[in-house]
């Protein structure tokens, strides 16, 4: 099913990130993942491209077994940054004939040899626009928010118009960078509905596990550390169970207050650990039932 509409008939969403296993790994060791996602019953399942976008043959294989071996609906990364037309349009035959027709629309980090000259590709938006006038303009089509402005941009208003960019292009709902503070999300929402940018937006929730984490999150990302967040992991940080269980407990506050806000989906960014994200929809399991019933 397309993911466009899924969210046309379910609100909120929930979907989950997988991302592929390492180049030396066999593939199959992701297999114990998604059969252990299959049993929270999510909306949908992204499969990102692997550190540095190393892995979008894997990406493609998993995404097929996704859908055609466990019968779930899955969501296929696509960057694009330093790409040429025919390597776009061979990824996009492979989804298509596996069935898979979801893609995130992505730029993508630039390529160490500098990708090629002659790509038409520079922004996500650009990337959207080729697929909605090209062959596979039926595809349902997400791309990246980011609620507290991307690292690159000169401010949040600088990148809600980069967002809008995307919508004009061809989106059909974003998906967020992950955040430990819903007061930044609350007021993202605000300015980019204000902005006129309509379609569906899904929260992008990561639960720490580890203190290693932190630093890797904050590099990459930018994402701020609020106070209270940042006091869970100074006082734990060295007890790794105590730890993963206030990761995982303040994940689940995160999506109940979500929730309770009205975000028209979550998304989240399991680390290939699907007993953590049963803990965290257990968690939610009365606050679902609520939700459905009203």
């Amino acid at each position: 099913m397309q993911i466009r509409e899924i969210l046309k008939r379910t609100r909120p969403a929930i979907s989950f990130e997988i991302f592929p296993p390492k180049p030396e790994t066999p593939v199959d060791t992701i297999f114990t993942t998604i059969a252990g996602l299959k049993k929270i019953h999510p909306d949908f399942i992204s499969v990102t491209y692997g550190a540095g976008g190393s892995s979008k043959e894997r990406t493609c294989e998993i995404a097929s077994a996704v859908q055609n071996r466990w019968g779930l609906t899955s969501l296929a990364h696509l960057t694009c940054i330093g790409a040429v037309p025919s390597e776009i349009e061979k990824v996009m035959e492979t989804l298509e004939q596996e069935g898979v027709t979801n893609i995130l629309a992505l730029r993508g980090d630039p390529r160490p040899e500098g990708g090629s000259a002659e790509s038409p590709f520079k922004y996500a938006s650009d990337l959207i626009r080729y697929i909605r006038k090209g062959h596979f303009k039926d595809f349902s089509i997400g791309a990246a928010a980011y609620p507290e402005g991307h690292p690159e941009c000169a401010s949040l208003e600088e990148d809600i118009l980069h967002l809008a960019e995307k919508e004009d292009a061809g989106a059909d709902f974003f998906i967020t960078q992950l955040f430990f503070d819903n007061q930044i999300f609350f007021r993202f929402m605000e300015k980019i509905r204000a902005a006129g940018i309509g379609i569906p937006v899904l929260a992008g929730i990561m639960p720490v596990l580890n203190a290693r984490q932190i630093g890797r999150i904050v590099s990459l990302c930018g994402a701020s550390i609020p106070p209270r967040f940042a006091r869970i992991m100074s006082r734990y940080e060295h007890s790794p169970s105590a730890l993963a269980q206030a990761g995982i407990a303040y994940a689940s506050e995160q999506i109940i207050d979500l929730l309770s806000w009205g975000a028209e989906g979550i998304h989240l960014y399991t680390m290939n650990r699907p007993d953590v994200a049963g803990r965290i929809m257990e968690n939610l399991s009365a606050v679902r039932e609520t939700l459905i019933e009203t």
